[in-house]
């Protein structure tokens, strides 16, 4: 386990990792803590969809009078990250004003306008038998997270928790624990003002990097763990979580121009897609063009780039289209795998649909891939031959979301294929149980 503990660190310098452990060893603290909120899930269990969104509107309420200490906090994090070399990525992530967090206060209300998926009936039947079947959304129960310089985070994840009756305990890294150490308080606050245990949002924060050891062995206590921040911290926690992990992914997300494609349309999009916001997964971090295209598409979308101060990666077809002032270096094979989450793509050309197709195969984190063509039968191919999360026609892939959705918040965007992928809401965050009504049936 020691080998791979540095991948927690938040992609810096942690200096605070090592944070004090209290009187309780991190594994017997954590535990305690699983425990308590395995306790307080129970009182969701019974808890009417009335009862859980008038929580979820008393945490936005709370979040938005708190604003002044939660800033507060927040320089306190921002200053420490500038001092530990923090990329203004992460900066810009972990970064909190009054307008972010009405925001994020917002998204809590969106998510009280949702329906409770817990009880709904996912199927049903009755068997010739007279059996009576039915299978039913239920809680997970308890479900830790493992996430880095996000505090934003740490609100969605108390929503969605809350609406799909579990709990949640946090591990939100120490480039945020001064952030994290506020909003956790005062949401906890609001919901034991509302009659429900503050132990429904809990954070082992305090318990440093062992704390996020003890809660990656709390099998049995904790149900799932969901991992949210970059690759090392991700295949960290897959790798060495005794508790099952629903794995979210990085973002190395491609934009296909097609031969057909719109110039000015997919112009707009690459841009938006690369420069909308750059440090989240949802984020472009290739183009490819389709040679039929390049004359057309490329000088209009690499001045669109050099106006973004974007750096492209290209080809030797891109390097014979770069404008005057635009940013430019010769594409390596570490750009087609890199998600660099600023203000850098790379670009290639590609001689058709096929090898855009086998680019994308190779390279591709599993996230979200967009075409931009006219073409129907190029559109069937793309959606049907591809295996991403999210696959896009003529749209940014900055829409890869669970708000942009209508899931409202989303605790992850999972690449996975087991149980949820793509941006995970309230229905991931539920399994089902089977309900047998019969009437003295035995089985013969």
């Amino acid at each position: 386990m020691t080998e791979t503990m540095p991948a927690l660190r938040d992609d810096r310098a942690d200096k605070d990792d090592e944070a004090a452990t209290g009187a309780a060893a991190p594994d017997e603290a954590v535990a305690a803590i699983a425990r308590a909120a395995k306790t307080a899930s129970r009182a969701l269990a019974t808890a009417t969809r009335t009862t859980k969104d008038a929580a979820l509107h008393a945490m936005a309420d709370a979040l938005v009078a708190a604003a002044p200490r939660i800033v507060e906090a927040n320089a306190e994090d921002l200053v420490r990250g500038r001092e530990n070399g923090m990329k203004e990525s992460l900066l810009d992530r972990l970064a909190l004003d009054d307008a972010r967090i009405a925001g994020i206060a917002g998204a809590l209300r969106e998510l009280a306008a949702l329906p409770d998926p817990v009880g709904e009936i996912v199927r049903g039947s009755t068997l010739p038998n007279g059996l009576r079947l039915r299978q039913v959304r239920v809680p997970m129960g308890v479900v830790g997270m493992i996430y880095e310089a996000r505090p934003n985070v740490t609100v969605d994840a108390a929503g969605l928790a809350l609406k799909s009756g579990n709990a949640v305990v946090l591990r939100g890294g120490s480039a945020a624990a001064s952030s994290n150490a506020v909003i956790v308080d005062v949401l906890g606050e609001a919901l034991a003002a509302r009659g429900l245990p503050r132990e429904l949002v809990q954070s082992v924060d305090a318990y440093g990097r062992p704390g996020a050891v003890a809660l990656m062995r709390a099998r049995g206590l904790v149900d799932v763990l969901v991992p949210r921040g970059g690759a090392d911290l991700i295949q960290t926690v897959v790798r060495e979580s005794v508790v099952p992990v629903i794995e979210t992914g990085v973002g190395n997300c491609h934009v296909y121009v097609d031969a057909s494609a719109d110039v000015a349309q997919s112009a707009a999009i690459v841009v938006n897609s690369k420069t909308q916001r750059v440090g989240v997964c949802n984020a472009a971090e290739t183009l490819l063009v389709h040679r039929d295209a390049a004359p057309a598409v490329l000088p209009a979308v690499l001045e669109a780039l050099r106006a973004e101060e974007v750096t492209v990666h290209g080809d030797g077809a891109v390097a014979a289209a770069v404008p005057e002032g635009l940013r430019f270096e010769p594409a390596t094979e570490a750009d087609w795998a890199t998600e660099y989450l600023s203000k850098d793509l790379a670009v290639r050309v590609v001689d058709s649909l096929d090898e855009a197709l086998d680019h994308v195969r190779r390279y591709s984190s599993g996230h979200t891939e967009v075409i931009c063509t006219r073409d129907t039968v190029s559109v069937q191919r793309f959606t049907t031959e591809l295996d991403s999360a999210a696959i896009i026609v003529n749209a940014s892939s900055r829409f890869t979301d669970g708000a942009q959705f209508g899931l409202g918040a989303e605790i992850g965007i999972s690449t996975q294929k087991l149980h949820a992928r793509g941006p995970m809401g309230l229905a991931e965050l539920t399994t089902t149980t089977w309900i047998v009504e019969g009437d003295g049936q035995i089985r013969e």
